[in-house]
């Protein structure tokens, strides 16, 4: 550029410059839109999409402390778990959040430790007279959630997918005699049932509350290969790592089942022989969702179990950011996420520690995110947000079920949930899956916010992987509390859902979930930016969210404005 020829030249440029910005300055600025038919709180997340909180950098450094090999992989009631607690603690407190459990920021809860004694254990087929063992880790294993018969023989019924939902008046369970029976089931749902009601029915305490009632003592379930997340070597691996129960008969969901196995697929076919049907035909239907039929098998079961039982301890982690409106403040939205894990197991490539990075240092790792942006934010909520670090949910969803019985906050105060497990930010985030979306308003402003980011959502688009039951928003939803979870999602038959499924197969439940692996920064920053949104949307808006007239979860609602 040449310089200007003269003072009085440059003092003109200057001028005009000056006077160019003030006009630009005194231009009306462009508003905030607001979703129609939405409250004007929901500008707010409107707001976070042009004016970033997170990259994900500071997420990461989060994620960094939790899956590091020191945590030892937070195995409930461990060394390395409490560790992971005094660090979200300390984190807590420098955030001047108020403590909300029963013992300052903990929750304590015991637990029953089972451990299958395997070289004392076993399990056989009986076909007129003739025993043929079955080998544990390669046939079957034996799931210790049950409070196993230390002896038991019964004979085996084929009752196809186990279920009996009422409501769409379905019934595997109709016409056969399975009084003092042992059922043969496949896991999953036929396509027919509606995802909610297939996950809910699923469920170990609503299936086996049919299966009792029918006179059933106990249940082998064969994995469907469609849907397995884990392969079966890796789920033999760690067959005999301990599972917990929580101690009280109020969280007995399974009262009286004396038998729980789970079949290898690839070895099931022992269980028809002499049955008239095959494994394979019976795979063909159950890969496609289709029904599947009914019958008695050739044979018997025996099983005999010694179960290592110990009483053990761990807790819940809470703590409230107290609302500024002099009546909503004694509402709580409620952030959860699970902080426990695997722990260490047998090992793969050498590896024996399961550090969890996604599954759910990750979770844990946005609510302490989501606590320093409010920090650094004048903004003021209406309502109470409650942060809840659960223990257990590996184990069953045992910290969140302890808590949604035992709340540390005035129950009925819940008025929302949004759980965060496992969100796999390793895709851009054009996608969003909300497990939920279609049964309370929660799921119309999950919608609102991340299409007012410009990120697609849809409902879950696997619903035979029961996601929808498998994490920690199910027990707010059967307590009556709108819940939702989300996570980066795809489309189908895009390159994308061969990520995931890949990263489902070789990392989910593995030590290979670590920090060394690729993870999207901008993505994990843009969830946050979801969550915080509808965080402060739900927090705001003048009416609690309400389940849909037509959902099932409908039924629960009268739990939220009661006792639990």
């Amino acid at each position: 550029m040449r310089k200007p020829s003269s003072f009085a030249t440059l003092l003109f440029t200057a001028l005009f410059t000056a006077i160019f910005s003030l006009l630009a300055q005194a231009q009306p600025q462009p508003k905030v839109p607001v979703a129609r038919g939405s409250h004007p709180a929901a500008g707010l997340g409107a707001v976070a999409a042009t004016t970033p909180h997170f990259d994900g950098t500071i997420w990461w450094n989060y994620v960094k402390v939790l899956a590091a090999d020191d945590m030892e992989g937070r195995e409930t009631g461990s060394f390395g778990l409490r560790k992971a607690q005094e660090y979200v603690v300390e984190q807590l407190k420098r955030a001047g959040l108020e403590p909300a459990g029963s013992k300052s920021y903990y929750q304590p809860m015991q637990f029953e430790s089972r451990q299958i004694v395997e070289k004392e254990s076993s399990l056989a087929l009986v076909h007129q007279g003739q025993v043929e063992p079955l080998t544990l880790g390669d046939d079957a294993i034996f799931n210790t959630r049950v409070n196993l018969a230390p002896s038991m023989e019964a004979p085996l019924v084929f009752a196809g997918y186990g279920l009996a939902i009422p409501e769409l008046n379905y019934n595997d369970l109709a016409g056969l005699d399975l009084r003092d029976k042992v059922v043969v089931i496949f896991s999953g749902a036929p396509e027919e049932i509606p995802g909610a009601l297939a996950s809910h029915y699923q469920s170990a305490s609503e299936r086996w509350k049919a299966l009792r009632k029918a006179g059933v003592r106990g249940v082998i379930t064969i994995l469907n290969p469609a849907a397995m997340d884990i392969p079966w070597s890796r789920i033999s691996a760690n067959r005999t790592h301990p599972s917990m129960a929580l101690k009280g008969a109020e969280f007995d969901d399974t009262p009286g089942e004396e038998l729980a196995v789970t079949m290898n697929p690839e070895r099931a076919q022992k269980l028809f022989a002499g049955s008239g049907h095959t494994l394979q035909e019976l795979i063909d239907l159950v890969k496609d969702r289709k029904p599947l039929p009914r019958f008695e098998l050739a044979l018997s079961v025996h099983a005999r179990t010694v179960v290592n039982k110990k009483t053990l301890e761990s807790a819940n982690l809470a703590a409230q950011l107290t609302g500024s409106d002099p009546k909503l403040k004694n509402e709580y939205v409620v952030l959860s996420a699970h902080l426990d894990h695997l722990g260490i197991g047998e090992p793969i490539n050498g590896d024996r520690i399961y550090n969890g990075a996604m599954d759910n240092a990750s979770g844990s790792a946005v609510l302490l995110d989501l606590i320093g942006s409010l920090k650094k934010s004048p903004q003021k909520l209406k309502r109470s947000l409650l942060f809840l670090f659960v223990t257990g949910e590996e184990k069953g969803l045992l910290g969140s079920r302890y808590f949604t019985t035992h709340p540390t906050v005035k129950p009925g105060s819940m008025i929302a949930n949004i759980n965060i497990d496992m969100f796999l930010p390793i895709v851009p985030l054009k996608v969003l899956t909300v497990y939920g979306l279609a049964e309370s308003d929660l799921g119309d402003m999950a919608r609102e916010t991340a299409e007012s980011m410009g990120v697609q959502v849809q409902a879950d688009p696997e619903p035979q992987r029961n996601a929808f039951i498998r994490s920690d928003q199910y027990n707010f939803i059967r307590h009556g509390v709108p819940a939702l979870a989300m996570g980066v999602g795809f489309e189908k038959g895009s390159p994308e859902q061969e990520i995931f499924k890949n990263w489902r197969t070789q990392r989910y439940h593995a030590p290979s979930d670590d920090l060394d692996q690729p993870v999207d920064l901008a993505a994990a920053g843009k969830y946050e930016e979801i969550v915080r949104a509808l965080m402060v949307r739900a927090a705001n808006d003048p009416g609690r969210p309400q389940w849909k007239a037509n959902s099932f979860f409908r039924r629960y609602a009268p739990m939220a404005s009661g006792s639990f």
